[in-house]
């Protein structure tokens, strides 16, 4: 008997929220006035929020107040504009100031950057940069708060993809997909009971997870002792653009490895792009038949992209068994011809996972094929002996 479901995901965007101060200290503006304000926070203190106001002045001059909350406070925090973005780093472009540790707050006007090019109001909104505020002259690589500016300015527009575990118990989180103003992406990695002291390196593959793929890109790895990893993206490592609006078509998966030492052991894992599970799945009974005990389930869960995910799941299949798998045309009890071949069962597991995208013929056959297909679904001992060992009827044939 099939089991159909389809689930409703509430996709709720990627919103950076902060609680700024900025009431006492801020200027207020002529109505007619000329502003704009880019948020700052920590990436290791949530309690730290803030605002950089850039103020287009008459004289054309370029006004940046700085006003935070729960600053550390007692000190004096220097602060730069920095080049690039904040997940690539840069070199200082304009040095702000200091920020006053009592108050949370700086002022200071310019007209150039720090090597005498001038600079205007009009270009910063459209810069390539990001804001650092430092724990102290003699700190500088402790960042108090940090945000992207300009062109780097993320819209509030996001993408979440699941990252399961793997190849290590536990470790699972999310891969999310930030779009800035420019089109680029910021990418973050965050995962849960990483190794502490440990990176793990992070790539996007082309294909499904199950088929496996070539690296398309590389992130920044994740950093064992937070879980995170932050990674601009605006092109593929091959230098083919590769921005926000690619990622959400891409034929692609991604895969969290647990060092550069041990490649081959994979700690997440998830489809993302036209791979997505859209969230509609079909599960049909496999019974036991000659072997008794063996029996279980093919679930075809469905893919953005129209194509499914195939996994055959048997209980008490032999140990170190791999037993061959095939959609075959017609019901259990009428002899047909091979549809399709899914990849074996690994009898240590019981557990098949195969991309169904075409038939073996390559006729074109995806996860709504599967609700109406005169077929049915039989795994064999091994290819020496043909014994069937599961079946189930599938399709019109339920």
């Amino acid at each position: 008997m099939k089991h159909i479901f389809k689930s409703l995901f509430l996709v709720l965007p990627l919103v950076f929220l902060f609680n700024c101060s900025g009431d006492d200290n801020i200027t207020p503006l002529p109505s007619s006035q000329i502003s704009k304000s880019f948020s700052l926070s920590s990436i290791d203190d949530n309690n730290v929020s803030g605002i950089a106001k850039f103020i287009k002045n008459d004289d054309n001059s370029t006004t940046v107040e700085l006003d935070f909350t729960a600053i550390p406070t007692g000190g004096s925090h220097p602060a730069h504009i920095h080049y690039n973005t904040a997940a690539e780093g840069g070199a200082i472009a304009i040095t702000l100031g200091t920020v006053n540790g009592d108050t949370g707050f700086s002022t200071i006007s310019f007209t150039t950057l720090d090597d005498g090019t001038p600079i205007t109001y009009d270009e910063l909104m459209s810069f390539d940069g990001y804001i650092n505020v430092h724990e102290s002259e003699s700190q500088l690589n402790i960042i108090v708060a940090q945000g992207d500016i300009g062109q780097n300015e993320l819209t509030g527009v996001s993408k979440t993809y699941t990252l399961g575990e793997k190849d290590i118990p536990g470790i699972s989180g999310t891969a999310v997909f930030s779009e800035r103003e420019n089109g680029e992406s910021l990418a973050v990695i965050q995962l849960l009971n990483t190794v502490i002291g440990e990176l793990h390196p992070a790539h996007i593959h082309f294909n499904t997870a199950v088929e496996g793929g070539d690296i398309a890109f590389t992130f920044n790895s994740v950093n064992g002792e937070t879980g995170k990893s932050y990674t601009n993206v605006k092109e593929l490592d091959d230098a083919t653009s590769f921005l926000y609006i690619d990622i959400i078509g891409f034929d692609g998966y991604i895969n969290v490895h647990e060092s550069d030492m041990n490649l081959d052991t994979i700690i997440a894992q998830g489809d993302i792009g036209e791979n997505e599970l859209t969230g509609d799945f079909i599960s049909y009974n496999l019974n036991e038949v000659d072997m008794s005990g063996i029996s279980g389930s093919a679930t075809f869960y469905g893919r953005t992209s129209g194509e499914a995910l195939a996994v055959i799941l048997l209980q008490n299949t032999p140990i170190d068994g791999i037993h061959p798998a095939f959609m075959y045309s017609n019901d259990v009890d009428t002899p047909g011809t091979v549809l399709f071949s899914f990849s074996p069962v690994d009898g240590n597991t019981g557990i098949s996972q195969t991309n169904l995208a075409t038939l073996d013929d390559d006729t074109p056959f995806g996860f709504t094929d599967v609700l109406g297909v005169n077929g049915n679904i039989k795994v064999h001992l091994n290819n020496v002996q043909p014994t069937v060992i599961a079946q189930g009827n599938i399709g019109s044939n339920d």
